[in-house]
């Protein structure tokens, strides 16, 4: 039972995870927090739909495409969002966030409707047994998949010159602009990394649960926030943390005390945390930048 519980939070911990990066990547850099990302994880979702149902595609094509769209869809956002208001007071982009939530779920709704929708795919039905342990082929391409995206993820933060530039940036968007760095292509890219990331989080929850409605940004988006600021928001690693954990935490409370009161626990472990460590598991104090 405790390792059955453990399977499927790693499973949801690792969506979480996920769809945490795409808004400790943008607060990294921006200082902002992207409200709308959820509502780009749900586009994902419903773009791995069409891609399968309508063009039918294989599994992998859709995860592809559907990562590309978002990706630009990202970028979209944050150019015509966003980006005009970055010297605005912090509370007029979460306005802008809130009003680009709103219109994502009203397109998603004029095209696809209002009612839940199951993914036209047979992958994922299949189970193995290990001992205690059943594990679906979602659920091990869930983990795999994720652990693949954000291995790469840090290694191309840590060891590519992209990745360093995007660091700098980080640091300090005018010392970057000094150094030569086009600080607004390093911002585009990690909204599109993030877009991307939430995009292939969408396809494998679509096929997890096999329902997608345009609704389901918004709980996921706060979970995943929640993972975001328990880890650290700002640190890639701390994301990853936030979210595994988050998903262990809301299986174990969900089978050992109630599925009522899960996500009350989750979020009294998160004002915890925040007390005790303001900055999240493993967030670094803010520093005043130039």
């Amino acid at each position: 039972m405790l390792l059955q519980q453990i399977t499927n939070g790693l499973t949801i911990g690792m969506i979480y995870a996920l769809i945490a990066l795409g808004y400790t990547m943008v607060y990294g850099i921006l200082k902002i927090v992207n409200f709308a990302h959820g509502d780009i994880y749900m586009v994902g979702s419903f773009l791995g739909l069409f891609f399968l149902k309508e063009l039918h595609v294989p599994l992998y094509v859709a995860f592809i495409f559907s990562a590309i769209v978002t990706a630009v869809i990202g970028i979209t956002i944050e150019r015509t969002a966003y980006r005009p208001l970055r010297k605005a007071d912090r509370i007029v982009p979460l306005i802008s966030a809130l009003g680009v939530s709103t219109f994502l779920i009203s397109v998603a709704q004029l095209i696809w409707g209002t009612e839940m929708r199951p993914f036209p795919t047979t992958f994922g039905s299949k189970t193995y047994t290990v001992g205690t342990v059943t594990v679906s082929e979602i659920q091990i391409l869930i983990l795999v998949l994720s652990c693949i995206l954000m291995i790469g993820l840090q290694l191309f933060v840590k060891k590519t010159k992209v990745g360093t530039a995007m660091r700098a940036t980080s640091i300090s968007l005018t010392n970057a602009a000094l150094l030569g760095i086009n600080t607004n292509r390093m911002i585009s890219l990690a909204f599109a990394i993030g877009s991307a990331l939430a995009a292939c989080a969408g396809i494998m929850v679509g096929i997890y649960y096999n329902a997608v409605y345009p609704t389901m940004g918004y709980m996921a988006g706060i979970n995943a926030f929640t993972a975001a600021v328990l880890g650290g928001i700002g640190s890639i690693p701390g994301a990853m943390l936030g979210g595994v954990l988050l998903g262990l935490v809301e299986a174990l409370s969900g089978a050992y005390i109630s599925t009522q009161y899960k996500s009350v626990i989750s979020f009294a472990i998160l004002i915890i945390v925040l007390l005790i460590r303001p900055s999240g598991i493993l967030g670094k104090k803010e520093i005043n930048k130039v």
